[in-house]
């Protein structure tokens, strides 16, 4: 998926790292919950990368894989009591909203995501709670915790979804040691929020793609098998 020639090597005292190059496509997925499929699947551009940051675009009209039920009913309308344990499958669909703008540190259990009103008028921003991002020569892979938290520009914020991630709990797809962790990678966040801290505090806000990029192809084998991953 990477642009040919777009992946740097970045060599410190610490040994060798790759990184991709601003403006390198890549994939951004996510596995299936208590399973090994990918599920969502989303080609994006890269805006940094290095040892601090991963930060990537995703375009309005971007073509994307996201999960459904098995006769193709969106997951948002099915009833949150059988949400999870009916059959699914995935469908091929577009993002028609405005452009998102994904920020994910190395090794945290969270990403954080800025949305734009049309006309560039920040929204907010989005924790999304999930496993530390894995990288492989194509892209990066986690898999979703359920719970978010929506942030505002006046420092407020909330929970989003917790009735999805007691319901998940419910359905078995974590067990208690693993919905203790979330819940602690969500306080922490919350504390950084609460001090306002990066990147909340990095004016990611006032940022804006190069409009010379254009939109990432969503590529046939988007859910081939890394032959390579690491944190």
């Amino acid at each position: 998926m990477a642009d040919g020639g777009a992946v740097r090597a970045d060599v410190d005292a610490g040994g060798s790292a790759v990184f991709w190059a601003p403006g390198s496509h890549i994939l951004w997925r996510y596995r299936e919950n208590g399973g090994a499929r990918f599920h969502i699947a989303r080609p994006v551009t890269v805006v940094r990368d290095d040892s601090e940051l991963l930060a990537v675009w995703m375009a309005p009209g971007t073509e994307c894989v996201r999960p459904v039920l098995a006769d193709g009913t969106p997951v948002h309308v099915e009833p949150l009591e059988s949400r999870y344990t009916k059959p699914r499958s995935v469908q091929r669909d577009r993002w028609f909203g405005t452009g998102v703008l994904k920020l994910a540190r190395p090794g945290e259990p969270w990403s954080v995501w800025l949305f734009w009103e049309p006309g560039w008028r920040f929204k907010n921003w989005y924790v999304n709670l999930e496993e530390p991002l894995t990288r492989w020569v194509g892209g990066v892979d986690s898999e979703d915790h359920f719970l978010d938290i929506s942030v505002h520009s006046d420092r407020s914020w909330r929970w989003l979804d917790e009735d999805e991630f007691a319901q998940a709990r419910r359905d078995g797809l974590m067990d208690g040691q693993q919905a203790r962790k979330v819940r602690e990678a969500g306080r922490s966040v919350v504390e950084v929020i609460r001090a306002w801290g990066p990147p909340f505090s990095e004016g990611w806000q006032h940022w804006r793609p190069d409009p010379s990029w254009s939109v990432p192809a969503l590529p046939e084998d988007w859910d081939r098998t890394p032959a390579h991953m690491s944190s």
